[in-house]
């Protein structure tokens, strides 16, 4: 699941992406709302935490402008304590939820987790390929009964492969969609983890699920190899 935090308490913010990464989500940072604007505008994410007090543009302008341009990820707004006004304006100007500030983390992942539910933006329904079954709400994967123990990474790979079974998914593709904007690094990352994969789901079984598609990039088979 890839999120935007858009948040000018850098200290705050960092945590929340460290925080949010250990949970297996992709998150994307912004320290104003310009470019929190921006990211949401040329990235495609499930949830947007979205802070009210921004430098630049403020969280209702960055609301109402996203979705006025047609933007249907899952809006969570921080708001002041107490400020049921906040709230008020937050739903008012297209937020899906609001949280206010202090939070609890469990509470702030619960609700992210919640708000993709609601709004349909990457169903959790567990999928299934022959005897390999992926389960994202519960970031579990089995292979004929026996669980895959998998890294967070790992995990994700195999998920954004599996929403598009059949079809090739170019590198950049997966990099795109798993990795933070951020990460400029190697390229063959994704080679790196696709290999992992193999090695846990379908070397032990005989099987051959991840299927490289020379030149184009990987497939996973509808049928799961």
């Amino acid at each position: 699941m890839r999120v935007l935090v858009v948040e000018d308490e850098r200290r705050l913010a960092a945590a929340l992406q460290r925080g949010l990464q250990a949970e297996g989500f992709s998150v994307d940072v912004a320290h104003d709302g310009s470019e929190g604007l921006w990211l949401a505008s040329e990235r495609d994410y499930d949830a947007i935490v979205l802070d009210i007090m921004l430098p630049g543009l403020n969280g209702y302008r960055v609301c109402a402008r996203l979705r006025a341009g047609g933007c249907e990820s899952g809006i969570l707004m921080l708001t002041a304590k107490d400020g049921e006004y906040d709230e008020a304006e937050a739903l008012d100007t297209g937020a899906d939820d609001f949280l206010s500030k202090p939070f609890s983390y469990v509470v702030l992942v619960a609700r992210l987790r919640a708000l993709v539910r609601r709004t349909g933006r990457r169903s959790p329904q567990v999928m299934e390929f022959g005897d390999l079954v992926i389960d994202p709400a519960g970031q579990r994967c089995t292979r004929g009964g026996t669980e895959a123990r998998l890294t967070s990474r790992e995990f994700a790979v195999l998920e954004y492969l599996a929403r598009r079974a059949g079809e090739v998914v170019a590198k950049r593709d997966i990099l795109d969609n798993v990795w933070d904007a951020a990460y400029d690094g190697d390229l063959n990352v994704v080679e790196v983890h696709v290999s992992a994969l193999r090695r846990k789901i379908d070397a032990p079984f005989g099987r051959a699920a991840v299927e490289t598609v020379r030149g184009a990039g990987y497939r996973l088979a509808a049928d799961g190899g």
